[in-house]
């Protein structure tokens, strides 16, 4: 599939045999697949993105914080989010179909209000929400599962090779302008407010901008939907010799292996470290402006010609920065991380995620199959990330006879975008020979 230059007639995308993208259906339609700039539809869909964004930022970054004051226990947070990333593994396969052959903007709102509901269960659980802890990450990660099934769909829709950075870029800068401002804000309110009522006002406030998202949504276009959905076809896909899929798979299961762990256990360590939600709040405050411009500017100046150097770029660097989490554990050390990460971890990511779909979107009968493509992506970061958490939960029980066994692990997985390049990077060379 997808192997050589070919011309194909269709909506989406393909290298034509002069080496540039070409779609013929765009001729009179007053869309462009070179173009950059993003229409309507692509800003409403980044809106959307970024008021979960703001929810998850003034909610998300203190669940761990929560479940750890309930707990004492790092297991614990580990079995909450092992469950969470399963499920909504899971939850992607299952909702692949819904997409595909009916209604995906329901499927998006439906995962919009399910984390409304999740928010809104651990308001009502209190302190005894630690004792919920694994239902509670199957919840999220049904809610998690059916958004972003849908979203990454509909992004693919709606997006064309030209613009695809440039709409990671938007998308990146407004999760990190999220991550400025919201986890500043409840720290400072849950430590004005002391015992539960930081909490409570905060997780209120998120499930109000759940409930905003979802009315927003309805001025999404509802989608044309076609052909039916085939559960296997990603094994299918890997069965076959010389798909691109067998480097590709690896490579997005390696940057979920990192995710895993440090998306949970940085900002956790920051409040251990401080005992400060205040703190937490003004880490993420820092690393969020850093990551913003950083995303910003990447977005601009990345180019498929300039995605290999820039994704070993980033991957090394990322890499590199877990080094200061041997020394001694305090704010300072883990700041000079998160701001190293935020700097570099643009360059990795944003061409990771747009190499992906444009290899989606390559020719007339992969693009038909994006449902389930997208299914093969997710399943891929699924399986990175529980070998990540795997690894975290063996590590665990060791920690208190080798206080380094923590920065050692994160020193080891974090290593990982590094082997996810090896994979690709001659896929992502080869997409950009094809683009010049």
């Amino acid at each position: 599939m997808g192997q050589g230059k070919q011309v194909i007639k269709s909506r989406w995308y393909a290298p034509s045999a002069r080496g540039k993208w070409k779609s013929e259906s765009y001729k009179g339609t007053g869309r462009n697949p070179d173009s950059r700039a993003l229409d309507g539809q692509s800003i409403l869909l980044l809106a959307v993105q970024g008021l979960l964004g703001i929810a998850n930022a003034l909610s998300g970054t203190f669940v761990p914080v929560y479940l750890w004051k309930a707990s004492q226990s790092f297991a614990l947070i580990g079995w909450f989010n092992f469950c969470q990333y399963a499920i909504s593994g899971f939850t992607f396969w299952i909702a692949g179909k819904w997409v595909k052959e009916h209604n995906k903007m329901n499927c998006l709102r439906l995962g919009v209000a399910l984390s409304g509901v999740f928010y809104f269960t651990v308001l009502l659980l209190g302190k005894s929400a630690a004792t919920y802890a694994i239902p509670l990450g199957i919840l999220n990660g049904v809610a998690l599962g059916c958004f972003w099934m849908s979203f990454n769909v509909v992004y693919f829709e709606i997006t064309e090779p030209g613009n695809r950075d440039r709409f990671n870029g938007w998308a990146g800068f407004l999760g990190s302008g999220a991550g400025i401002i919201a986890p500043w804000v409840s720290g400072t309110i849950i430590t004005l407010n002391k015992g539960e009522r930081g909490y409570t006002i905060i997780f209120t406030i998120a499930v109000i901008i759940f409930a905003i998202a979802v009315i927003l949504s309805f001025w999404l276009k509802k989608r044309k939907s076609e052909g039916h959905y085939e559960w296997l076809l990603g094994v299918r896909q890997l069965a076959v010799k010389g798909s691109p899929w067998r480097r590709i798979v690896p490579s997005i299961a390696a940057q979920g292996v990192r995710e895993s762990v440090f998306m949970f256990l940085i900002g956790l360590l920051v409040y251990i470290a401080t005992n400060n939600e205040q703190k937490l709040g003004t880490f993420s405050l820092i690393t969020s402006l850093v990551a913003l411009g950083s995303f910003l500017l990447i977005g601009k100046l990345m180019t498929p010609a300039r995605r290999r150097i820039a994704m070993l770029i980033g991957a090394a660097a990322i890499g590199a920065f877990v080094i200061p989490l041997f020394w001694p554990m305090n704010f300072g050390t883990l700041l000079v991380f998160g701001i190293g990460t935020a700097i570099f971890m643009p360059l990795y990511a944003i061409p990771m995620t747009s190499v992906v779909f444009d290899m989606i979107g390559q020719s007339e009968e992969s693009a038909k199959k994006r449902e389930e493509f997208v299914v093969l992506r997710e399943a891929s970061l699924t399986m990175g990330r529980l070998l990540g958490l795997s690894c975290y939960l063996i590590i665990l029980p060791y920690t208190d006879k080798s206080p380094q066994a923590v920065p050692w692990l994160l020193f080891s997985i974090g290593l990982f975008p590094l082997i996810g390049w090896l994979f690709i990077r001659t896929f992502v060379g080869r997409v950009a020979r094809e683009a010049a």
